[in-house]
């Protein structure tokens, strides 16, 4: 069968398996099987695929229709212009978080950063790779998120200047940071019945949720950020979209100073931050 021809099929039978965007779905997952860029798989409609790649391809496809997401069948998720590897063990990389990125590197450069819940790394790592100078520790319970985050740093050749610590939040870790970062499990318990499929049968519920109103992890970091924060160092954490009144009382009870929360792209809010007071 040729190229457009298999594509089509494809994503024929996502969207009959109601995948939302099967087309853009279809494209990647063909374009990883024959070993081609996916904005180059339109250039080449008569492109010969074979018996082997077709049979791959399908069985790509019957992953995705299971409601696999697309970065964990691919073992990896783009994310502010890098590449970085997913599994089965560390949340999928949600664009939203490109808004706490953002906000880290409009402030004040660190010259230290604490990543807490590093997951895949994602956080820290795009600071190291942005931030040339800068030295970060990252820290999470889980030894295969650390391992994860520890091949990612190699990749993106930061791997010096990184420093991962299994921990339970500030449980291991000492000294001062000029930044501290965190996207913690938020999800509440309620909205965990509402999650897609793609989420919930695919990213650990250990990085989704803390179990009740989602906000405990708020206030262990408040708590550990007065005593580890450098002064007029800062603190970004993500959050859910209903939660940024609670973070931001939480984070001024604790002492913190200039509280803000912040909107991502989609208008909702996404990111809180504070200063050492």
């Amino acid at each position: 069968m040729i190229l457009r021809q298999v594509l089509m099929e494809g994503a024929k039978a996502l969207r009959e398996a109601g995948i939302e965007g099967p087309e853009r779905d279809a494209r990647l997952l063909l374009a990883e099987v024959i070993g081609m860029p996916a904005a180059r798989l339109s250039l080449e409609p008569d492109l010969k695929v074979t018996e082997a790649q077709t049979k791959e391809f399908h069985g790509f496809l019957a992953r995705r229709a299971a409601r696999e997401p697309v970065s964990k069948i691919l073992g990896r998720r783009n994310f502010w212009g890098r590449d970085f590897e997913i599994t089965p063990d560390v949340l999928d990389p949600r664009p939203e978080t490109e808004t706490l990125i953002d906000l880290a590197l409009k402030g004040a450069k660190p010259d230290t950063i604490l990543d807490l819940g590093c997951g895949s790394g994602i956080i820290a790592l795009t600071l190291l790779a942005e931030l040339s100078e800068a030295q970060a520790h990252a820290s999470d319970i889980s030894q295969a998120c650390l391992d994860v985050t520890l091949r990612n740093a190699k990749t993106l050749s930061v791997l010096g200047r990184l420093t991962a610590i299994k921990s339970n939040w500030f449980s291991e870790i000492r000294g001062e940071f000029d930044l501290i970062v965190s996207n913690p499990p938020y999800i509440s318990d309620a909205e965990m019945a509402e999650l897609s499929l793609d989420v919930l049968n695919h990213d650990p519920h250990l990085a989704l949720t803390p179990g009740g109103d989602g906000l405990a992890p708020y206030e262990v970091l408040a708590k550990g950020a007065r005593k580890h924060l450098a002064p007029q160092g800062r603190i970004l954490v993500e959050i859910g979209y209903r939660q940024g009144p609670d973070v931001v009382r939480i984070f001024q009870n604790a002492g913190l100073a200039q509280v803000a929360c912040h909107k991502d792209l989609n208008g909702h809010d996404r990111v809180v931050s504070a200063h050492q007071s």
